[in-house]
């Protein structure tokens, strides 16, 4: 096998993981457990199902971990179209993996105060639910800062695959224009609330950029008749 397409294999199966790992502790989860503005009903959820919570954020941090590695895949497959924007581009994603490690702080945090642990008998019952659907949300938020670099590390990825000429140009369009979706998803969240729920579902077509270039790499690797684009 070419080593152009053995990169572009692996890179595909990491993706795979990544997509398979991510739903479940990002979708699955808190929409089992996580009861909308509801302390008391969210505290009972995960205690009755904390080994599911403990689960959704052990691939949390598995997601994080293999994110990175895609970011080294990635890099190994399209460091010889650009090798600074291929730096760039796993520099991004290495400082969102930063910011995810931290974010799982706060759903750790929760769990400690709806178990009411001894150090904690200060506060009554309704007051640790409170603070623990606090770091609810503020994982929540969490993730909207993270979304930004969900996006921003999109722009040179897409560039080289554009760039690349053993990939189709349009895929690196799409991912280029998931960059602004991600991007301004996140300013949504910052600004606008109350309309994040709806851009999101708007802007789902360019978000399954990603899927469409995992897809492409497992079935169809990299044309390596193409002569690669002159890099810059």
């Amino acid at each position: 096998m070419h080593p152009t397409v053995k990169a572009a294999r692996t890179a595909g199966f990491v993706y795979l993981a990544m997509i398979l790992v991510a739903p479940f502790s990002m979708l699955y989860v808190p929409g089992k457990l996580i009861v909308r503005d509801n302390a008391a009903a969210t505290a009972e959820n995960i205690l009755a199902h904390e080994t599911l919570f403990r689960l959704s954020i052990f691939g949390d941090l598995i997601g994080h971990v293999i994110f990175i590695c895609l970011s080294v895949a990635l890099y190994r497959l399209l460091s010889s179209v650009n090798k600074h924007w291929a730096l760039l581009m796993v520099g991004f994603v290495w400082v969102s993996a930063a910011v995810g490690f931290l974010n799982t702080l706060n759903d750790l945090a929760a769990v400690i105060f709806f178990r009411s642990a001894d150090f904690l008998a200060m506060f009554d019952k309704a007051q640790r639910d409170a603070l623990g659907m606090f770091f609810i949300k503020l994982h929540t938020q969490g993730i909207f800062i993270d979304e930004i670099f969900w996006g921003v590390w999109l722009f040179p990825f897409g560039w080289l695959v554009f760039r690349s000429g053993f990939l189709p140009r349009l895929l690196g369009v799409w991912l280029i224009l998931a960059c602004f979706g991600w991007v301004s998803l996140s300013a949504i969240a910052v600004f606008s609330p109350v309309y994040y729920e709806a851009a999101f579902r708007w802007l789902q077509p360019v978000f399954f950029a990603e899927l469409a270039f995992m897809l492409w790499v497992l079935i169809r690797g990299a044309n390596v008749q193409a002569l690669p684009a002159q890099t810059v």
